[in-house]
């Protein structure tokens, strides 16, 4: 007998739009909560460079559909590709398919042809569509000219990247989240002296909430220093 390994096309529940700060894109974050609603679009085409949340959004669309009594399903095509295009037979039945990291199997004929064959099913049934990459889709390397064409059709939004001030504001925001006073001059210091990606800032700040909880010590300067001189 054959062992059926098990795939993960499970959504985070714990991802949310609350959770995301949304800064000069509150209204692509908005069309993609209505999308997920089963309201506006039912085909979305988000992109935007690394970092900038849109997986965390694709999960937040799944837990807002999941919420409204739809059905759902969460592609992470990242970690899928040996497991080759068949993995999407049957989505179409799903209420909403939240497709991420679509560059892992652009150009690759099975899987563009897995895509089209979705897509079209997909629209037949009315169902919802988002997909994310890290390029539009004119700049896709898709080697199916339909499938391509296919990607211009809905909607397309881009993500803009996050300035400064917006940095600051979304690790505000999750230092609430996780219970943590995080002073403004601590996160000033953060993006001056740290890396500058905001993914790293934010498992940045969950290590610091776990050190200042071990240490209860509030989060300073000094502490923020004597941390990072001994853990990076």
């Amino acid at each position: 007998m054959i062992r059926q390994i098990p795939l993960p096309l499970a959504f985070n529940p714990e991802h949310d739009f609350d959770e995301f700060h949304a800064g000069g894109n509150a209204e692509a974050v908005d069309h993609l909560r209505q999308a997920a609603m089963g309201k506006g679009e039912h085909f979305i085409y988000l992109w935007g460079s690394p970092g900038l949340g849109k997986t965390h959004l694709l999960h937040a669309c799944c837990r807002e559909a999941h919420r409204a009594g739809l059905t759902v399903s969460f592609v992470p095509l990242q970690g899928l590709q040996s497991f080759g295009g068949e993995v999407l037979e049957g989505l179409e039945e799903l209420d909403l398919v939240c497709l991420d990291d679509l560059e892992a199997v652009a150009g690759d004929q099975a899987w563009e042809q897995a895509l089209f064959d979705l897509f079209n099913r997909l629209r037949d049934k009315g169902n919802g569509f988002i997909i994310s990459s890290r390029t539009p889709p004119v700049e896709l390397p898709v080697i199916l000219p339909d499938l391509k064409t296919r990607f211009s059709w809905g909607l397309t939004l881009c993500l803009r990247d996050f300035s400064d001030a917006d940095k600051l504001a979304a690790l505000s925001l999750r230092a609430k989240l996780l219970g943590l006073d995080l002073p403004s001059a601590v996160g000033r210091f953060l993006l001056t002296n740290y890396r500058r990606d905001l993914p790293g800032l934010m498992a940045l700040l969950e290590q610091l909430d776990r050190a200042t909880l071990a240490a209860k010590r509030k989060l300073t300067i000094p502490f923020l220093k004597r941390y990072l001189a001994e853990n990076q």
